[in-house]
């Protein structure tokens, strides 16, 4: 059976993946049409075979890797205004969805293991 800290963090690493991509794309690009931005995501996509198989490895290096993310989060939260506000906002919050779910599994199997 596979832990809240297994699902929370798999589940924001996509939401996080998934907002990146509209964000950029759709919903408040910094040029009409989209720009390249958008290809902030694919960082994110790199662990997301590890967490899914539950490499312990990958939950620690997304613990880190999700860092990147929650500063651009604050810094557009701080300087951006309307829809890319909000978006920053929620960038954020999955961030540390996702910083504490890393965490959480990664003690909590060491817990099992010792």
């Amino acid at each position: 059976m596979r832990s809240a800290a297994y699902w929370s963090g798999v589940v924001s690493l996509i939401l996080l993946a998934l907002l990146c991509v509209s964000w950029e794309a759709f919903l408040a690009p910094l040029r009409p049409g989209g720009s390249a931005l958008m290809l902030k995501a694919v960082p994110l996509l790199a662990p997301l075979f590890g967490l899914l198989h539950e490499r312990i490895r990958a939950f620690q290096w997304t613990s880190l890797l999700v860092l990147a993310y929650f500063c651009e989060g604050v810094v557009r939260a701080w300087s951006d205004t309307g829809r890319a506000q909000q978006l920053a906002v929620i960038e954020i919050v999955l961030a540390v969805i996702l910083f504490a779910s890393c965490l959480a599994y990664v003690q909590a199997r060491r817990r099992a293991s010792a």
